[in-house]
């Protein structure tokens, strides 16, 4: 019985069959080889870009176009033209031959109509050759369009203060006459040119301006009394330069 185990146990292996093969040792979890993962890479930025400038586009407005308005010409007034037809006239600082003489007119003498008195008797002018208008009686002048077609005007009277105005006027009526007095102012003899008078007096007509002109010291007016408004009057001392102040009359 003992025998037999010993001979099972030298026995050779059996023929056909394969040689043992050794199974390779596997690693474990407890193994001293452990695997390491290559590094991974960590970029880190050197520099970081900050724009330096942002770009603003300019926005250009378009204009809005304004219409031009159309101007309409403003048409000029067209002044009568005056020609003198007479030799020779006075062209003077008011309308009346009592007014001082402001210069002197010929024949052909043009000139443009500015102004008139209140009925065209008398026409103040601005002739080409003065560098002033001045009063021309409508009687020595030819128009080319009507008169009227300018307005009434009373111009000013050229001031003088060389001599004073008069002193102590007086005036008393006589019936329809009117008697105006005064003291002499003295002038020396080349500026001597006497003394004015403009009166608003009553006519059958209404009330009318006149005018006088004298060396002496007294005048007469004709005055009615049948007018609504009274009349009325002043008094010049006039030079050959122009006129004094004037002292008002004191109408009866």
């Amino acid at each position: 019985m003992g025998g037999f185990a010993i001979l099972a146990a030298c026995s050779a292996p059996a023929v056909g069959s394969p040689s043992a093969t050794p199974t390779p040792e596997l690693p474990t979890a407890s193994s001293t080889s452990t695997r390491t993962d290559p590094p991974t890479a960590t970029v880190t930025p050197t520099s970081t870009f900050t724009p330096t400038a942002t770009y603003t586009p300019t926005i250009t407005l378009t204009p809005s176009i304004t219409p031009t308005p159309t101007i309409t010409p403003t048409p000029t007034f067209d002044f009568p033209d005056v020609n003198v037809n007479v030799g020779s006239a006075h062209c003077r600082y008011g309308p009346d031959v009592a007014y001082l003489h402001a210069g002197d007119l010929y024949e052909g003498d043009h000139g443009l109509l500015w102004n008139r008195s209140y009925n065209a008797t008398w026409l103040w002018v601005r002739f080409d050759k003065l560098n002033y208008a001045c009063w021309v009686s409508a009687t020595v002048v030819d128009l080319d369009d009507d008169p009227y077609r300018v307005v009434a005007y009373i111009s000013p009277l050229p001031q003088s203060t060389l001599y004073g105005p008069v002193k102590k006027v007086s005036a008393v009526r006589n019936g329809n006459q009117v008697v105006v007095s005064w003291d002499a102012v003295w002038m020396t003899v080349d500026d001597d040119r006497g003394y004015f008078l403009e009166a608003r007096v009553c006519t059958q007509a209404g009330l009318l301006d006149v005018y006088g002109q004298t060396y002496g010291t007294t005048y007469t007016f004709s005055d009615l009394t049948s007018c609504d408004s009274p009349s009325s009057g002043k008094l010049y001392v006039v030079e050959k330069h122009g006129y004094t102040d004037p002292v008002a009359i004191p109408w009866p």
